[in-house]
């Protein structure tokens, strides 16, 4: 597999009158990768994806898409799926023209009725897209944004709507698009499928990254949590914790194995239970509040 980005950015800058919503932005996606660029409300994200797939032209700044400006349609489109948040098919339409349709304007090749599959819209591939429910047009999204399985695919918020079962059903259809070779590139407010699926992770706020790295670089500049409980009147805490009025105790630790284990030792010697205890690392929802305070 080629070494070179598919998506490149450098420096980009988008504005909106006075409003600066990107500021010299720069990152990269590489190829076969899972990259989320996930990021706050009015964070730039939309912007920035949109100047990506071609329908937003940069303030400033570089962007290329397979080695071509996003603009060169003709270079870049037909290697391109986007399933956007709503597509916007005529309700007429039904499921296999609506398909059909996405193929002949991508001018990629695939079979209609194998993609309606995928998705698990065989049974709906006669029926009006004004007939179908919400999580039948998010998986008809789904559809027309693999269909010819395209190099790259951008996934925005892919399984609002749907129901557990769909969802994976939807995971299961990107892994094996990846075990072709296709990049993705994922939105979601879904954070832990981000944390679960994601090679690397671009978190925007006020228009710059914030942080990026796989899910464990992110999460490890910030301590792990022992939380619980303390039922009985008890001699000084081993470690140094945050103990409120109700007997709750915090403690932030970057040794979880180490910490816990002392404290639980400490328990043992007298003889105290500690309710509630829950312990873990830092998970990627941590990274997002301490964004945000």
């Amino acid at each position: 597999m080629s070494t070179t980005p598919v998506i490149e950015v450098e420096r980009l800058n988008l504005t909106y009158g006075d409003f600066h919503a990107v500021k010299d932005l720069s990152f990269e996606v590489r190829p076969g990768e899972l990259y989320a660029l996930l990021g706050t409300n009015g964070a730039g994200k939309t912007s920035t994806l949109e100047t990506i797939e071609g329908h937003r032209t940069p303030t400033s700044g570089t962007v290329r898409v397979f080695g071509h400006s996003p603009a060169d349609r003709q270079a870049v489109r037909p290697r391109m799926g986007i399933m956007l948040q709503e597509s916007g098919f005529s309700p007429e339409l039904t499921v296999r023209e609506s398909v059909g349709l996405i193929g002949k304007l991508t001018r990629r090749t695939d079979d209609v009725d194998r993609v309606i599959d995928i998705v698990d819209l065989t049974r709906k591939a006669g029926t009006q897209v004004g007939q179908l429910s919400g999580g039948e047009k998010r998986r008809l999204d789904f559809a027309t944004a693999v269909y010819g399985t395209p190099e790259l695919i951008f996934l925005d918020e892919p399984t609002t709507g749907l129901d557990i079962q769909s969802r994976d059903h939807l995971w299961n259809a990107v892994d094996r698009l990846r075990e072709n070779g296709s990049t993705v590139v994922l939105t979601t407010h879904y954070l832990e499928e981000a944390q679960q699926r994601a090679d690397r992770i671009g978190l925007m706020h006020q228009g710059v990254f914030h942080r990026q790295g796989t899910v464990t670089e992110l999460t490890r500049a910030l301590p792990a949590v022992i939380k619980f409980t303390l039922t009985a009147p008890a001699p000084a805490l081993p470690l140094q914790a945050t103990v409120a009025a109700d007997g709750s105790a915090r403690i932030e630790t970057f040794n979880l194995q180490k910490d816990l284990h002392l404290l639980l030792a400490w328990a043992q010697d007298n003889a105290l239970e500690l309710g509630e205890l829950s312990a873990g690392p830092t998970r990627l929802d941590d990274v997002f509040r301490a964004i945000e305070s």
